[in-house]
């Protein structure tokens, strides 16, 4: 039986197998073991893995065979959704709170044992938000954080990690109004990693491992911005 990649605990941030590399049981395990410093998680996505793991588990690297992505232009907003929108129910911003945010969506949740954004995780991506890379959006609702989502910009690549809800429709009109955003930035791509009816109905679409990583070779490289934000809500 085959085994997927070790990586030492003080290897090279680019010490990843190749991806046509992970394990078709469990689908895109690629490699266990490492750490998880900026250096080593940037490396990561830009490759096209990500970490995804349990408390009681090392850190499990992954590259599924395919990949869960959202192009902006084709996201899918239903006429109840811009009718919560134009109603103006929840105040949407970005890099407000994104400790809350990330501790938000590591909360265990319905028909859910634990969560796989361990402690360890929290801290990492709560780094990389210090140094640029990771980025939140917030729904409020008179004062109180009630839904929103995080993830990682490289070049013109979003990639989403993980989103919560404490009122309906919160983390959805969180989300479309970032998807307008990252459209007006000139973002091409929203990575969703693995499939989920909900992003589904939101328009995102599975595509092959080999095609996601030719899109990060090509996107990744070019600058992408990501400064003031200033909400416009005509697309709603």
């Amino acid at each position: 039986m085959r085994r997927p990649y070790w990586i030492p605990r003080n290897a090279s941030p680019y010490d990843f197998p190749p991806l046509e590399d992970a394990l078709a049981h469990p689908d895109g395990l690629l490699a266990v073991g490492g750490d998880l410093t900026p250096g080593r998680i940037i490396v990561a996505y830009r490759l096209g893995i990500f970490p995804w793991y349990n408390d009681d588990e090392p850190i499990l690297w992954w590259s599924p065979a395919q990949r869960l992505v959202l192009f902006p232009e084709c996201l899918k907003v239903s006429r109840s959704l811009r009718k919560t929108i134009r109603q103006g129910k929840f105040t949407v911003t970005m890099d407000h709170t994104f400790p809350e945010v990330i501790k938000a969506c590591a909360g265990t949740r319905h028909n859910q044992c634990g969560t796989w954004i361990t402690g360890e995780m929290q801290k990492a991506y709560c780094k990389l938000h210090d140094y640029g890379f990771a980025h939140s959006v917030e729904s409020w609702h008179e004062g109180r954080l009630v839904g929103g989502l995080y993830g990682i910009a490289l070049g013109k690549v979003f990639f989403g990690e993980s989103m919560f809800s404490h009122e309906t429709d919160a983390s959805k009109v969180a989300f479309a109004h970032f998807v307008w955003q990252l459209q007006r930035w000139g973002y091409e791509l929203i990575d969703c990693q693995v499939q989920t009816n909900h992003l589904q109905s939101l328009g995102a679409v599975e595509i092959p491992r080999q095609q996601y990583r030719a899109l990060l070779d090509q996107l990744c490289k070019v600058r992408g911005q990501m400064g003031t934000w200033q909400f416009d809500t005509e697309e709603a």
